[in-house]
């Protein structure tokens, strides 16, 4: 029931993951909901330029390569010449985009959300301003997300398609014949291998001494391994201090982390992935009294308010990763929290995955973390060359790694590297929301021949004892 006081029970500012979600579990919920969105499209960064467009492309590359670099010829599967017809491709991407966009329209009207076009911006903590006009909730959610983080000093033109963020790498016009990508994450290494298997010459430069910070050592080691095999430059412990364009080409400067001798390199694609900010300029938070934390980041509480009352806040705009099934979560839990109800979201266990080829996924600890959090750890590691079905399918790189608490056997992580990778991080997300032990894993029948069984040996593997390594 409304109350009669204010336009709508909620509003939320964004319509990524996190808002999107959020208005459609209040509106199931039964309050009167709208939805701020500046956008032509709902779906925030994600779906319409994030994880989905990037998902379409390395789903139609990882195809081109099988074709074009002889992997169905292997099986028999004779195509003759392949050629790429990147128009197609790109329009693939734009059909899937457009789908899932219309989607989340058609669920706003089915559970009586409203969407309200344009930017909003704080008159007071019950007040908002949506272009010319200006609407009142009893309760403001912040969903509005994050944006790419700049690399002091150079420019980002995605229209002219030599210096570009993610938003210009899943649009250009051509494949570049040598892209070097400035971040080595998960962001970059998605978008970079795209255009490697395209035909590129890829080059990531990275500041640490590793790709994938935050990951497990033994699969950021191995993760490295893979990408050089499959063709990619390496460039570690290196940082770049400037990108000049002249004409159609991009000149990097480039010097080590620790300091030391410079050196150039030419491109005619610079990607820059250096990470992502929360998106809180514009939104007049200095109007209700709220700061940002050092990192730009909305402070909350468990329940997913902030020190406004009546304001909450979720997705990448608050602490945590910036991942969107993470913002999906809390979007039902404030939602719910709103409701009077009791909406929770576990964040040690948010499962994280690298959609290149073979995928690269992890939940909970690392086997570092776990160590510096004081636990007595055990491991199990099982290889993908010895599982059944990647045999078969000759897709053998890769590992399941399984991190336990030695004392009690409770399961603290799991780290994958496999073409299914993200498919697979779920069974352990789950069976660490139930407190499970390695041997529970262990002793849980798997499908034979599956790539899950994998999981099951490495549990073993926790036990001392797998079957087939």
């Amino acid at each position: 029931m409304a109350d009669q006081n204010y336009d709508y029970d909620v509003l939320v500012i964004g319509s990524g993951p996190g808002g999107y979600v959020a208005a459609i579990r209040a509106g199931q919920l039964g309050m009167k909901t709208a939805c701020v969105e500046s956008r032509e499209t709902l779906g925030g960064t994600c779906l319409n330029v994030g994880c989905i467009p990037s998902k379409a492309l390395l789903h139609g590359s990882e195809l081109f390569e099988e074709a074009a670099g002889g992997t169905l010829a292997k099986f028999g599967v004779n195509t003759g010449k392949v050629s790429l017809d990147l128009d197609t491709m790109m329009g693939e991407k734009s059909t899937a985009v457009k789908e899932l966009t219309g989607g989340i329209e058609m669920l706003f009207k089915k559970n009586k959300v409203t969407w309200l076009k344009g930017r909003g911006s704080f008159v007071d903590a019950h007040t908002v301003k949506v272009g010319d006009d200006t609407v009142t909730a009893k309760n403001i959610v912040i969903a509005t997300g994050s944006s790419v983080t700049p690399l002091p000093g150079v420019e980002i033109d995605n229209d002219k398609g030599i210096v570009v963020d993610s938003t210009g790498a899943l649009k250009l016009p051509k494949v570049p014949d040598h892209m070097v990508v400035i971040g080595g994450g998960v962001i970059g290494l998605e978008l970079g291998s795209v255009w490697r298997r395209l035909g590129a010459k890829v080059t990531v430069v990275e500041f640490l001494d590793q790709l994938l910070p935050g990951m497990d050592g033994e699969v950021r080691k191995e993760a490295a391994k893979l990408f050089k095999k499959q063709g990619m430059e390496l460039k570690l412990s290196t940082k770049v201090t400037g990108v000049e364009v002249k004409g159609k080409k991009a000149t990097l400067s480039l010097e080590p982390a620790e300091g030391g001798d410079a050196e150039t390199l030419d491109a005619d694609c610079v990607l820059v992935a250096i990470g992502r900010k929360p998106n809180t300029d514009g939104l007049g938070l200095d109007a209700i009294g709220l700061e940002t934390n050092q990192r730009g980041q909305i402070e909350i509480d468990e329940d997913f308010s902030t020190k406004i009352d009546g304001v909450w806040a979720v997705g990448d705009v608050v602490p945590g990763p910036m991942l969107a099934h993470k913002a999906e979560d809390e979007g039902i839990a404030v939602a719910e929290n709103i409701a009077g109800m009791t909406g929770i979201v576990n964040h040690a266990i948010i499962p994280s995955v690298v959609y290149t080829m073979p995928e690269i996924a992890g939940v909970g600890l690392t086997k570092e973390a776990a160590e510096e959090a004081g636990y007595n750890v055990k491991t199990g590691k099982f290889l993908m060359v010895a599982n059944s079905r990647a045999k078969t399918n000759r897709d053998t790189d890769g590992f399941v790694k399984i991190i336990a608490d030695k004392d009690t056997d409770r399961v603290l992580g799991a780290w994958i590297i496999s073409s299914l990778a993200g498919t697979m991080i779920a069974e352990i997300a789950l069976a660490m929301e139930f407190g499970t032990t390695s041997e529970d894993i262990a002793y849980t029948c798997h499908a034979h021949p599956t790539h899950s069984e994998a999981i099951k040996e490495a549990a073993m593997a926790v036990q001392g004892k797998p079957i087939h390594m």
